[in-house]
């Protein structure tokens, strides 16, 4: 069954408080992808971040991100008061974020509300615990001993607790106990909050495309807490690390940092860790996309210690025993392979074997030096196709930088030479083709673009939000292999009209979505 759905990170929606959050515009969103005819709702990764602000380095693979809490359900359950809310800072750009301000007032605030709960007679708190007990122990543990070293990362803690030494878990455990019990308040309300905004999405027929991360990060309660999972060494520090080579997007390549898993012992545990991660993820979602699905197969090991990602190597991954043991437990899932870059026919097979479709993004389709995966007369139905993704710059920004050769391949093929008065009947004349669009013309190239993602056989399209309303690079999310200036952007309210509702619906609707 063909679908389509819209791109757009929980952190991007408009709000008050300074971050996109699970407030009442997330649920205005919810009924504008109906009104628009959508099917899905894609996310990117919901959990708690650190430095950097990155979704994809968070401080559990499990818990979720304080900051999507949304203050005006705890002020109309009588946890916060709104007059008090002024005493915050949570930055006063509508369109950008500001993490440092948000890092500042928000656990300040969720204080506030813990210290006016009745936790030990919320029968679903406790309920709460004792169902998420095999990863919420760690996680607040991690969380209070963390704050309590000032932040520094859980390699930098005194040897005993850093070792996870018996006696020393049982003394934090003690001494920190109140702050234990505020990070797993933090995670209730959390849950609650998420489980009735996504229940509210799926009465709408809507469903959410959620996002894991191949990796968790080394500063996480995953590695601290189960550190025989990873390619640690006695001292519990990284023998090496993940990244990618040196590629279109990095000339030294990408260097994430994060630690690489033991897949020999994961294969002896019969996967038993990723199976609990898998299954806590369709609890919070109902479609999941694995990110770098590549690593699976092939991984990219770079010695830890190395400034860049030049002197890495490939090792062998799990490959499909994996996945199969998924299915013999979990049964067949939905589940897309973010399969981009540089794929490998043993990638092609363990992607057949999986069954699961890959992607197909349009901003790398048009290389005119030669013909592309990625352009859709070559696509298969079993596949999702984007326009771009976070990753990606938005389609004015890209179609503003590439080069005049591939521009011109891109707009013969999109049939933008409509836009110029017609192709001639010839090589020369498609070639000879001019680039230098009009403002008219040029305003209508993310319709063309969106147009051939929508038209293809691909069996479910996504587009970014950002996408639909043409905005340019000062919309981008993410570029790869920088940090500063990343994850910041957000949609503005009342950006998204009645119009243009009704023009993406038109559209889905005539392409059979």
């Amino acid at each position: 069954m063909r679908a389509s759905g819209i791109l757009l990170p929980i952190a991007s929606l408009p709000s008050n408080y300074g971050i996109g959050a699970f407030s009442k515009e997330a649920y205005e969103f919810i009924d504008q992808l109906k009104l628009a005819g959508q099917k899905y709702w894609q996310i990117l990764p919901i959990g708690p971040t650190s430095y950097g602000d990155s979704p994809y380095q968070s401080f559990s693979t499990f818990a979720g991100n304080p900051y999507f809490i949304d203050p005006e359900q705890l002020i109309a359950e009588g946890l916060l008061e709104e007059e008090e809310m002024k005493e915050y800072d949570f930055g006063d750009d509508p369109r950008y974020i500001d993490y440092e301000k948000i890092y500042l007032s928000r656990f300040r605030m969720l204080r506030r509300a813990y210290d006016r709960s009745n936790l030990e007679e919320d029968e679903k708190y406790i309920a709460f615990q004792q169902e998420n007990a095999f990863w919420l122990e760690d996680y607040a543990l991690y969380m209070a001993v963390k704050n309590s070293f000032g932040g520094l990362s859980w390699s930098e803690w005194d040897e005993d607790i850093k070792l996870r030494r018996p006696e020393a878990v049982a003394k934090y455990g003690k001494e920190l106990a109140e702050d234990i019990r505020f990070y797993k308040y933090i995670q209730y309300l959390f849950t609650g909050q998420w489980s009735r905004l996504k229940k509210y999405a799926n009465d709408k027929g809507i469903k959410i495309i959620g996002d894991l991360p191949i990796y968790v990060a080394f500063d996480s309660a995953d590695t601290w807490s189960k550190p025989e999972l990873f390619q640690l060494d006695g001292e519990q520090n990284p023998v090496a690390v993940a990244g990618c080579p040196p590629d279109a997007f990095s000339s030294t390549g990408q260097l994430w940092g994060n630690p690489l898993y033991r897949w020999e012992l994961h294969r002896e545990t019969g996967y038993e860790w990723w199976l609990s991660r898998i299954a806590y993820c369709f609890k919070l979602y109902d479609v999941v996309r694995i990110d770098h699905f590549k690593g699976f197969d092939e991984y990219y090991s770079i010695p830890y210690g190395d400034a860049t990602a030049e002197k890495g190597h490939w090792e062998k991954g799990p490959g499909i025993s994996l996945f199969h043991a998924i299915d013999q437990k979990l049964g067949q899932l939905d589940i897309i392979a973010e399969d981009l870059g540089y794929i490998t026919e043993s990638v092609r097979q363990l992607l057949g074997e999986t069954g699961y479709p890959g992607m197909k993004v349009l901003e790398f389709a048009f290389d005119s030096r030669e013909d592309s995966d990625y352009l859709p007369h070559n696509y298969g139905k079993n596949c999702v196709v984007y326009t771009g993704t976070h990753d990606n710059d938005t389609i004015h920004g890209w179609f503003d930088t590439i080069n005049e050769e591939d521009k011109r391949m891109a707009l013969n093929y999109m049939g933008a030479g409509s836009l110029q008065g017609g192709f001639g009947s010839s090589k020369t004349s498609l070639d000879q083709s001019k680039t230098d669009l009009g403002t008219s013309e040029k305003e209508q190239i993310h319709w063309s673009l969106i147009r051939l993602a929508q038209m293809s056989v691909a069996k479910l399209c996504v587009i970014p939000v950002q996408d639909y309303l043409g905005l340019g690079s000062e919309a981008r999310i993410n570029i790869p292999a920088t940090v500063g200036n990343n994850w910041k952007w957000r949609l503005q309210k009342a950006e998204i009209s009645k119009e243009l509702l009704e023009k993406i619906k038109y559209m889905t609707r005539l392409y059979g979505r």
